[in-house]
């Protein structure tokens, strides 16, 4: 299936949105999710996402567009607080932890940051790990090394969308598949179609 520009129409939980078609380089291209903004979806998926993590102490998030959605999940569950693991060093961080990462979105690589006062907060707690999309799981895994390297044992691993490979994991909890994209020379869009989809079509086994 082709899918034509300028707009992908998304809905989630009753929410509708149109999504604008963004290369990010030659061969890829993305229906832009911000969620960072967005306070009418993020109060309509972030119940949805409590409503399936198990048991939980703390919630741990990244520097970027889940915060909103951390945020609103730990509210819902009634915390103090969560862990904000950071982009970039802060002269005031002491006993600092840090993981690489290569974000899909911005194509380059990155470091994440953990202070040590929100280390004491992991340490020996049941954490959930909380993103806005799971695409090749690099951020996913960054967030979890920092997890680990505090101490802390998680337990869940949560977003809203899933993409790529990622949708086939059994280890991740999300709430739809979201689809990444090649451009087409006519201007169109098409799905791509990841290994695991498409062993599975070869198979006869992929779900619809």
């Amino acid at each position: 299936m082709r899918y034509n520009p300028p707009y992908f129409d998304f809905e989630l939980c009753g929410v509708k949105r149109k999504l604008p078609f963004v290369k990010i380089k030659d061969d890829m291209a993305l229906a832009s999710f911000c969620i960072v903004s967005d306070t009418e979806l993020v109060r309509a998926v972030a119940p949805e996402l409590v409503k399936r993590l198990p048991e939980v102490d703390v919630l741990l998030t990244a520097e970027a567009k889940g915060i909103i959605l951390t945020y609103e999940m730990s509210r819902l569950m009634n915390m103090k607080d969560f862990v904000l693991a950071r982009k970039h060093k802060k002269p005031y961080m002491q006993n600092v932890l840090e993981a690489n990462v290569f974000s899909i979105t911005t194509q380059a690589k990155q470091t994440l940051y953990l202070d040590g006062c929100d280390v004491e907060k992991l340490r020996g707690k049941r954490v959930a790990i909380i993103d806005d999309v799971i695409a090749t799981g690099d951020s996913l895994a960054a967030l979890e090394k920092l997890a680990e390297l505090a101490g802390a044992q998680v337990v869940a691993r949560a977003a809203v969308l899933a993409e790529l490979d990622s949708v086939y994991r059994d280890d991740i909890i999300f709430l739809k598949e979201h689809y990444v994209f090649t451009p087409n020379e006519d201007g169109t869009f098409t799905p791509i179609e990841c290994e695991e989809k498409k062993r599975r079509r070869l198979a006869g086994t992929e779900r619809i």
